[in-house]
């Protein structure tokens, strides 16, 4: 594992989407995990950017969303599917066809899960996997537990998830209380792995997970076992390291 210090949010970003970018140039059709959420926001607005300066080309990519939220149709805005082409997709020459996110609307939810990691399958797997981390140590919809969910899978949220995410809604009472998510085998499958952490909010969840001992009560820290794995926070997300 690799973790990386940044100064800023901003320097954060640039460094995540440098890896993206080599990625996207070294193999044109790679298969990309995405994440949403606050943390990759910067990431893609540089993505975007290297687009419009020719430096990539999104024509052959093919992407897979972490998660999306129960309930939700595509056209809200709160929908991960919705923020996907937002932040990113309407920006670049990627072929939307080759765009997937689990679908929140599904009538059964269990089929859509065997679905969803069928599919990461038929694409041949993910080649890098993007991830942001929850303050309580989640990654996709993840949350803790007393063991880790190994395949595509429907999450109930906990209350400091819920609690964390209702800035994007109008209340609390409309941030859905259950997520599809990747489950932790599916994420450990990637080839690569790039989390983003940002933020003083981020740093207990940080050093536990990329310091502590490994435990499906902090899911992220299964990533201690990848291969290939690199963490990129800006200061305050990292200032407990050091410590």
């Amino acid at each position: 594992m690799k973790l990386i210090r940044t100064e800023s949010y901003e320097e954060m970003s640039r460094v995540a989407a440098n890896i993206l970018a080599a990625q996207i140039t070294l193999k044109p059709n790679s298969v990309l995990g995405l994440a949403t959420g606050s943390s990759p926001v910067g990431m893609y607005k540089e993505l975007i950017k290297k687009y419009e300066a020719g430096d990539i080309d999104f024509s052959d990519i093919s992407t897979v969303n972490l998660d999306e939220y129960k309930g939700l149709t595509r056209d809200n805005d709160q929908s991960y599917y919705y923020f996907m082409n937002d932040n990113l997709f309407d920006h670049v020459n990627i072929d939307k066809a080759r765009t997937n996110v689990p679908n929140g609307m599904a009538e059964d939810p269990e089929a859509e899960c065997v679905r969803y990691e069928s599919l990461i399958k038929e694409l041949g797997g993910v080649d890098l996997q993007l991830l942001g981390i929850g303050r309580n140590g989640h990654i996709g919809f993840n949350e803790p537990s007393d063991s880790f969910d190994k395949a595509t899978h429907l999450s109930d949220l906990e209350e400091s998830t819920i609690e964390a995410n209702k800035r994007f809604f109008a209340s609390i009472d409309d941030v859905p209380r259950q997520a599809f998510s990747m489950g932790i085998g599916t994420i450990m499958s990637a080839k690569k792995i790039v989390v983003v952490a940002s933020g003083a909010d981020k740093a207990d969840a940080v050093k536990k997970a990329f310091t502590g001992p490994v435990t499906p009560q902090v899911p992220g820290s299964i990533l201690q076992f990848h291969p290939d794995v690199t963490v990129i926070c800006d200061a305050e997300a990292y200032s407990k390291i050091e410590e």
